[in-house]
């Protein structure tokens, strides 16, 4: 059970292309936004779908696949862990982000076409 104390898998689908860097050390760096829906029923009966949104990151290998393989829309599978993080923005607001490492992606459905 140790393993699983930070570990998150989300099925979903990509709010857009992969924003793909590459870092002075030749590393590279995907950020990217997956979108998951839970529909259920309210009480009166109507079907109600939520959307939440999460944003990721990839690095490494991870990061060349998703430039690869990802584009808008397809459906994937990932599994990473959360991460929290802050900064100082222009105005000297400190802001948080939580945001999900990933540490493995796996395309769902059709072949992305890009």
């Amino acid at each position: 059970m140790y393993a699983l104390k930070n570990k998150v898998q989300l099925i979903g689908n990509l709010g857009g292309n992969p924003d793909v860097k590459t870092m002075e050390s030749g590393k590279k760096l995907a950020r990217f936004s997956v979108a998951t829906n839970e529909s259920y029923r309210n009480a009166k009966g109507e079907k109600i779908t939520e959307t939440q949104w999460h944003n990721l990151v990839a690095w490494g290998k991870v990061a060349e696949i998703a430039e690869k393989f990802l584009a808008k829309g397809s459906e994937v599978a990932v599994e990473g862990k959360l991460i929290n993080r802050s900064y100082t923005d222009k105005e000297g607001v400190k802001k948080y982000i939580t945001e999900i490492q990933v540490s493995e992606v796996l395309m769902l459905g059709d072949k992305a076409s890009k």
